[in-house]
């Protein structure tokens, strides 16, 4: 079993003191190498938990371990190299006056040789698909590019998780999966994904493990399938499992389906076992 990369124990946080838990009581443990969704509706703490894992606020109660370290006692500076953060809206994270710059303003940063940063650079230039804007001001990329834009320049500071914070939010439906099949290919690699998004299907499709919040605390937590398997509890949060995942709960009993179903070429499989074959 993979060990934990993430451990949250017992975390709660407020703004205000004496005011309200943004995020009360949560315990998460996250494994090296997992691809993990956060999921719930506004204000149900995801930001403030993404927030906390990555040392902006600390916890008022609690503990947070990145790699067994207590994160309370490391300097925003070192967790940012073992943690990417990836936010909602790109145009936050964008300042260089090149694509090529804004790739290599944090390897150098951390005082790496500049070989290696323009090796780091050609290599998630050409996988993020945006080697041909380079040079390119990236202000005046479309959004979907200037999500790329940002996406690698967190890659190529090659932490060991990243954190994307509904980086498919205004994509077309090209868009969503281009940057979906890069979180995968930086998770092929061995490196943690945590996914924040609104889109089940997504989720579904990419996700091994989800968290579901609400109100601040965990509603649910588990695999995809035993997430998406609970929709009566899912309803409190307002959340609906895929549109695949509820037609197969409804035809459970004429397809005699006795899992959870995610995609459509599980429904499609199960729809076959029940087609008459012309030999048969």
């Amino acid at each position: 079993m993979a060990n934990p990369i993430i451990q949250v124990k017992d975390v709660s946080y407020c703004y205000k003191e004496n005011g309200p838990m943004c995020v009360n009581k949560m315990n998460i443990e996250i494994q090296e190498g997992d691809f993990m969704a956060i999921i719930g509706q506004n204000g149900a703490g995801k930001s403030t938990l993404m927030k906390l894992l990555t040392g902006l606020i600390r916890p008022v109660k609690g503990q947070i371990f990145i790699e067994g370290e207590d994160i309370a006692k490391v300097p925003v500076s070192i967790i940012s190299k073992k943690l990417g953060y990836v936010l909602q809206n790109p145009d936050r994270q964008l300042f260089a006056e090149t694509v090529r710059e804004e790739l290599a303003f944090g390897p150098s940063n951390q005082g790496i040789d500049e070989e290696e940063i323009k090796r780091r650079t050609d290599y998630i230039l050409e996988s993020v698909g945006i080697a041909h804007l380079a040079d390119e001001y990236p202000p005046a990329l479309s959004k979907g590019d200037r999500a790329k834009v940002v996406i690698g320049s967190v890659l190529v500071m090659e932490p060991k998780i990243i954190i994307l914070d509904e980086p498919t939010g205004g994509q077309d439906y090209i868009g969503r999966y281009q940057i979906m099949n890069i979180a995968k290919k930086f998770r092929q690699k061995g490196h943690t994904v945590i996914v924040v998004t609104h889109s089940m299907s997504l989720v579904a499709e990419y996700c091994d493990h989800a968290i579901v919040l609400c109100n601040g605390e965990i509603l649910l937590q588990g695999t995809s399938k035993e997430v998406f398997s609970q929709p009566e509890i899912l309803q409190k949060t307002f959340i609906r499992p895929p549109q695949i995942t509820e037609l197969a709960n409804r035809l459970k009993d004429e397809l005699k389906i006795d899992e959870t179903l995610l995609c459509v070429e599980e429904m499609g499989d199960r729809v076959l076992e029940h087609i008459p074959r012309k030999n048969e």
